[in-house]
This record gives structure tokens, sequence and C-alpha cells, in this order.
């Protein structure tokens, strides 16, 4: 008796299910390891029954992906939603609130964030649905960024500070997730300090000049070595000498007066 075709609501259903079972096997596995069988075991159907909704095990990591990235997506955007507008203070306000739900999220599922940015996608697997998630995901930060640097709050390119935003997030939450965080700070201390935002928060800033090289110019200072003293003249001293060792003239001898004798007349 040949089977019913399936309905759009019953394939979605099965690969919601499979997304959830998946995430875990390839999260604690990896992508080598996962087979269809492995999963219709999670399942409890085999291995024929998940071929009848998704085509091979690429297509089964594409699709745990996008979900993944679709639950990052929802989780940024709905820090968002709930961020104040309208003060001035409110571009920084919501970028701490994009900050704190990326860490919260990638401490609640660890699982989905694992397979976002630890497992590669196999080459020619991407799928448009994951393209999308990925690019929701990160449009959120952009945006934020984005309007930011509009109302002055941060200085600079908004693609290039997003990225490296969200690159100094990523390598806290990765030290964290592989328990490398173990010299006396915490994730939570660390996530509550604001040093990803100090080098954009003041327009300018130019590195410290380069002192120049002493070679390069001769230095003003006065020198510190000693003058040589002034050798002793080895010409015999007279009375006419212009200088002695201490830098005095000296006073000449006082000629004698010639003594006269008066004549005494007999």
């Amino acid at each position: 008796m040949p089977r019913s075709p399936l309905q759009d609501s019953d394939i979605a259903g099965f690969r919601r299910q499979a997304a959830d079972a998946a995430m875990h096997l390839f999260a604690e596995q990896g992508y080598q390891a996962v087979t269809m069988r492995a999963l219709g075991a999670a399942l409890g159907v085999s291995a024929m029954t998940a071929y009848r909704y998704m085509s091979g095990k690429e297509e089964l990591f594409a699709l745990v992906r996008a979900e993944a990235f679709r639950r990052f997506a929802e989780r940024l955007e709905a820090a968002l939603a709930e961020a104040p507008r309208g003060r001035a203070d409110d571009a920084r306000a919501r970028l701490d609130r994009l900050k704190q739900a990326y860490i919260a999220f990638a401490v609640d599922q660890p699982d989905a964030y694992r397979i976002m940015f630890e497992l590669r996608q196999p080459a020619g697997a991407d799928s448009p649905e994951l393209a999308g998630e990925s690019r929701r995901a990160f449009a959120a930060l952009h945006r934020t960024v984005a309007e930011a640097v509009a109302e002055g709050v941060l200085h600079g390119d908004a693609l290039t500070v997003a990225h490296l935003l969200w690159a100094s997030t990523h390598g806290l939450v990765s030290l964290h997730l592989a328990g490398k965080l173990a010299m006396g700070r915490s994730l939570a201390q660390l996530a509550a300090i604001e040093h990803e935002l100090v080098a954009f928060q003041q327009p300018g800033v130019a590195p410290a000049p380069r002192r120049p090289s002493t070679s390069a110019r001769p230095s003003t200072r006065p020198s510190t070595r000693p003058r040589p003293r002034p050798r002793p003249s080895t010409r015999p001293s007279t009375s006419t000498s212009t200088s002695t060792s201490t830098g005095t003239r000296p006073r000449p001898r006082p000629r004698p007066r010639p003594t006269t004798t008066r004549s005494t007349r007999s």
C-alpha cells in the first residue's frame, strides 16, 4: 500500500524534532561521528524514516545550524525590543543589553552556540535558510552599532566596530565554555566591564608619539662627562706669567729703590 504524501505541517514538525535531537549529537560528538542512524535512534524511528524528511546528514547539519542561529537572533532582537529609547545614553544601554543577551544565550544553550561557531559547515552544504538566519543575528549588532555611531556615542566605521565587539564577546564566551576562565576572574565579573567600548568612545585618539632616536638628532642635554683639568705648564714660572693653575694673575715683585749717600764736605 503506498504511503500517503507528507503534509507541510508534518515535515516542519519532524524537522524541528530532528534539529533538537541532532543539536546535542553534533555538539557532543562532532560532525563526522553523527549519522542518520544515530538520529533515528535518538528520535525512536528508523534511519529510513529520517530520510523521508531530509536528504542526508549535510542537510540535517545545515538545518541544525539554521535553527541555532534563529534562536540566537530571536534572543538578541528580544533584548533590543526591551531596551529604552529617547535618552542620551540609550545607545550604550542597547549595546549592553545585546552583550548580556549574547552571553546569556551561550550559557543557556551551549550546544547551539558550539554548533554555530565551532563546527564548520561542509563545502557546498550551506542553505539559504542558514545564510539568512546567520545574517539576521549579525544584523542586530550591526544596526545597533550604526545607531550608536550616528548618535555620537561611538566613533569609527560601524561595520568594523561591530566585528570587533562581536570578536571580543565571542572570545570571552568561548573561554568560559572551554573552562579556561580559571585565573581568578569569572565570566560575570569580566562581562560587567565595558572594555571593548573604550577604544571607540573618544574621537581622534592617536597613538603616543615615538621618541626620536638619539642617533637621528643630537641630544640637547648638557654633557655629564667631567671636563679635563688643564695640564700644568712645564715652563719655568716668571713674574710676567699671565696665568697659573689657580687662574689668578700674580702681582709683580717690587723693585728695590737705589740708595743714595750724602757726601760730607770737609
